[in-house]
């Protein structure tokens, strides 16, 4: 059992906080929990964390206070280890605390003590000690940024205020009732549950980090193979290595690929450049695009009310060991699985192997051999090189008022003319501000896809049939002079001229009482078409010629008559005629004839008409499903553009907004531009867009079956007239689709007594805004299911960013000007004076010339200390070490970081794709191998 005591009094050590020993994670320390009979166990405990170098054996402070004892379990072996220890109060991160190791001597946060020792057997390998001097390969520099709580910048305090309904405008963040938050609405703001110190202050402090890696040894790894050869056999060995990639398609890799930067499979081969990789698709980091490639990317850490350097840097750099320790952990977990070797035993020679291995037997026993892998041992350290003052600002809609409004309900001002605009006011002429996301100043790539209209030649359109019409057609039939049949008739003469005599009968005669013919002829002509019926108008009947059977021309006189019951024929009633002395005459007649109402040839016409708009509509819809299919996987396989040129687009749209939003100079954005240039390093410029900052409220309404996604599914267009020459026949996005599901049916009521069942509820059914895949896509990008807007040549952050209803934009200070930049910032058209002078909360570990000091002059003195820091040509040589006297080993592993100087260690295996045939011989009665 070791134990040690700690003795101090309030407010080192406070009744009921947490305090514990930091032990190198090598040490076997054993859980007190197990030793529950051990009483001076009681109440102790053990943290472990696989993310961090360190284990922290403590206990809760007791009411009493005082002097503390801290008890673990531990190998009896000793050596003089670096210890630290550190303090939590309810569920915060644990903190350093500075410490000596005897009364009277000398604080520091890192005490080396007698401490149990590495526990046997752990490593491979050398030990990291022999690499001393090690130049490194390769570094990649990042950071972690931190908002100093304490300061209500206007804009982001507006923004707040006008979220809970507060009636404050910019004129209340200046003056003396600002610096004491005196006016209620202030007051209530730093009355907020939870805290909102941290997204209200306007500055905050960048710690910048660089990780080394060192080339260690080699080893060989667990086997990956295993040959066995008889006495005089020969075996051919083939080699074939694959690697898993995120660009090309293979069959191997198909079920495994994911654009998901968490889960995806690196494809580098060293650890420098994967975790170069890793940071490029981070999306949690904060971009900044410099042209020296100072900032790999920029962490977001927990707001501190420590304005103290020391203590933000010790802060920042456990947030550091967090995750570069899970970073490379898990960039070489990939790596390991990047790797993979097939082997074959073969026959015959083949030309598919990238290596080939002839393997001969020339004894007379039986060998074994075991290809054992090539391992690679690298060291990686980090360390802080410096500190930056930033200024922090959101940008996108709900921003603040423009400078100069005066608050919501304030009396205009008495001493301006009437007509004069208020002070920060724009210019006259001078165009409305407004505020939008800057996703929305970017332009997206279009896929121009000219569809063709689907091919129709395999189908034969059927012919209109012309329109029916009334016809005039000639009708001739033969009128044969026949007796009229009446006693006492002679048989009539041929040359004679007959006249009608009798209406009714239609009797004719020529004079004589004994002769007399029939005058009415009944005829029944057939019609020009099917269908055709004879109008009943008998006027319309035209006598065209009446010829004797000679073919001379008779006369001829007759008027007509249709039956209503047989409109079908015609009677002619002769007045008059002459046979021209033959026995018949032939009649010719025009006849007109009404089409029939409905025309079979267009029943025929429209049946072959529907039938053909049906087949066409098939080919169409095979068409359009086809060419969305065709669009979709070229949309899927478009290359993203190169992130460096999208996060230079994006810094521009976020320096764009900035200066919108701002207005200092709304008759002249340049020079505001450049006022901000000359205190700020725009070329720096962070900006946050991370899952938390998306459109609220986009997805709290569920879908309808009249909701549409961001890009859904154009309709067809095969013909257009549009002005665009191009509309139908780009794709601007991923496609979005509203499409429903049926709920599963709910049980019906119970009926009432004596009532009849009651009927099941009708299924409802659910919308959502779905996106359309093939089986030949990538996979969606990140944000489909959320309806999100897909650049189809942009990546995972860039679509963030078109999506996010904001940003945050920091901005480091530039070296020498924090002091300028805390005179700019706190002007009443900036950023204001609100909270400035209220009293500096002292916190451990903070320089005692923050005691008793004002928030605006504590921020004074750390603008004075970063200036000088910064200036010091000796603070980076010290950053710049490393690369003079190489590696040099850390004790323990980590250790809260001091400014400028290495904190953090450890190793990393690392595949190769060599592999080594290493002859073994195992024990036939054990089985093992000796």
């Amino acid at each position: 059992m070791w134990s040690y005591t700690v003795a101090g009094s309030p407010p080192d050590l406070i009744p009921g906080q947490r305090i514990a020993i930091a032990l190198p994670a090598d040490v076997d320390v054993r859980d007190p929990a197990s030793y529950p009979a051990v009483p001076a166990l009681r109440g102790m405990f053990l943290e472990r964390s696989a993310a961090i170098s360190r284990q922290y054996a403590g206990r809760t402070i007791s009411p009493g206070g005082g002097q503390q004892t801290i008890a673990f379990v531990a190998p009896p072996g000793q050596a003089d280890r670096e210890l630290f220890v550190v303090t939590a109060q309810g569920g915060r991160p644990w903190a350093v605390q500075p410490f000596a190791t005897s009364a009277g001597g000398t604080s520091d946060n890192v005490q080396t003590m007698a401490s149990p020792a590495r526990a046997s057997g752990t490593g491979s390998g050398r030990p990291v000690g022999e690499f001393t001097g090690t130049l490194p390969y390769a570094s990649e520099v990042f950071g972690v940024y931190q908002p100093l709580a304490g300061w209500f910048g206007n804009d982001a305090s507006l923004r707040v205020a006008a979220a809970l309904g507060l009636d404050v405008g910019r004129d209340a963040f200046a003056g003396d009732a600002a610096r004491e938050l005196a006016h209620p609405a202030l007051a209530e703001l730093a009355a907020q549950d939870p805290p909102t110190d941290g997204i209200l202050s306007p500055v905050g402090l960048v710690n910048l980090f660089r990780q080394y890696f060192f080339e260690f040894d080699t080893f060989l790894g667990p086997p990956a193979g295993h040959l066995w050869l008889s006495p005089g056999g020969t075996v051919e060995v083939v080699e074939t290595s694959t690697r898993r990639t995120l660009v090309e398609r293979t069959a191997e890799q198909s079920e495994e690929a994911t654009r998901k930067s968490e889960e995806s499979l690196t494809s580098q081969d060293d650890v420098a450049d994967a975790v170069k990789e890793e940071n490029a698709n981070d999306t949690k980091l904060g971009a900044s695009v410099s042209a020296g490639g100072k900032f790999a990317g920029i962490y977001h850490a927990d707001a501190s009310a420590s304005f103290s350097t020391e203590n933000t840097t010790k802060r920042s750099s456990e947030e550091t060991h967090k995750h570069t320790r899970t970073q490379s952990s898990k960039v070489s977990s990939e790596i390991k699985r990047n790797f993979r070797t097939t082997f074959k035993t073969v026959t015959e020679t083949t030309d598919t192997t990238s290596r080939r291995y002839v393997v001969q037997n020339t004894t007379g026993k039986l060998l074994n051999y075991e290809l054992r892998r090539k391992m690679r041992k690298v060291g990686v350290q980090v360390q802080h090189i410096g500190t930056q003052l930033s200024w922090q600002v959101f940008l996108g809609p709900g921003a603040a008022p423009s400078p100069g409004a005066p608050s919501p309900g304030a009396p205009a001002p008495g001493a301006q003319p009437p007509g004069a605009p208020s002070p920060g006011a724009p210019a006259p002429g001078a165009p409305p501000r407004t505020v939008v996301a800057p996703g929305r100043l970017l332009g997206l790539g279009e896929l121009v896809h000219v569809v063709p209209a689907p091919d129709l030649t395999s189908l034969r359109e059927p012919v209109k049939p012309p329109k029916l019409e009334r016809k005039e057609v000639n009708y001739t039939c033969v009128y044969n002079i026949q007796m009229f049949p009446i006693a006492n008739n002679n048989p009539p003469h041929n040359d004679a001229f007959w006249s009608r005599i009798d209406e009714n009968t239609g009797r004719m005669g020529r004079g004589e009482e004994d002769e007399y013919i029939v005058g009415n002829l009944q005829v029944r002509p057939s019609p020009p078409a099917p269908g055709y019926t004879l109008d009943p108008n008998t006027a319309l009947i035209r006598f065209i010629s009446c010829k004797s059977a000679n073919g001379s021309d008779t006369a001829f006189d007759a008027h007509y008559s249709i039956d209503g019951t047989d409109p079908a024929a015609i009677t002619i009633k002769c007045d008059h005629v002459s046979f021209g002395g033959t026995g018949a005459v032939t009649l010719v007649h025009s006849l007109t004839w009404n089409p029939p109402r409905v025309d079979p040839a267009q029943q025929e016409y429209e049946a072959a008409k529907k039938l053909y708009d049906e087949q066409v509509a098939e080919l169409q819809r095979k068409a359009y499903g086809e060419a969305v299919r065709t669009r979709l996987n070229l949309v899927s396989g478009i290359r993203p553009r190169p992130a460096a040129e999208l996060r230079e687009e994006e810094r521009q749209a976020v320096f764009a907004s900035l200066i919108r939003q701002l207005r200092l100079i709304p008759s002249d954005p340049h020079l505001e531009s450049e006022i901000i240039r000359q205190i700020f390093d725009i070329d720096q410029m962070l900006y946050f867009v991370a899952p938390d900052f998306w459109r609220p409220d986009y997805l709290s309404d569920p879908a309808g079956p009249d909701t549409s996604g961001r890009y859904p599914v154009p309709q067809p267009v095969w013909t257009t007239t549009a002005a665009d020459p191009l509309a139908g026949e780009t794709v601007l996005s991923w496609y979005s689709h509203t499409s429903s599901d049926t709920l599963p049916p709910s049980a019906p009521a119970p009926p009432a007594p004596g009532e009849p069942p009651t009927p099941p509820p009708a299924q409802q059914k659910e919308w959502r805004v779905n996106y359309l895949v093939t089986e030949n896509t990538q996979p969606a990008p990140m944000g489909s299911s959320l309806g999100w807007l897909i650049q189809a040549d942009g990546d995972e952050r860039r679509n963030e960013f078109l999506n996010a209803a904001w940003v945050k934009a920091v901005l480091p200070v530039r070296p020498r000007h924090e002091l300028d930049a805390l005179s700019w910032l706190s002007k009443a058209n900036v950023e204001g004076e609100a909270g400035l002078g209220r009293p500096y909360p002292w916190q451990p570990g903070d320089p005692d010339e923050y005691r008793g000091k004002k928030v605006g002059e504590v921020l004074v003195l750390l603008a004075k200390e970063l200036q000088t820091k910064n200036g010091d040509v000796a603070v980076t040589l010290a950053t710049e070490k490393v690369f003079e006297t190489g590696f040099d080993p850390l004790d323990g592993g980590f250790r809260p970081a001091e400014p400028y100087q290495i904190f953090d260690q450890w190793v990393e295996v690392l595949p190769t794709d060599q592999v080594v045939a290493v002859e073994v011989e195992y024990d036939p009665k054990t089985g093992q191998q000796r």
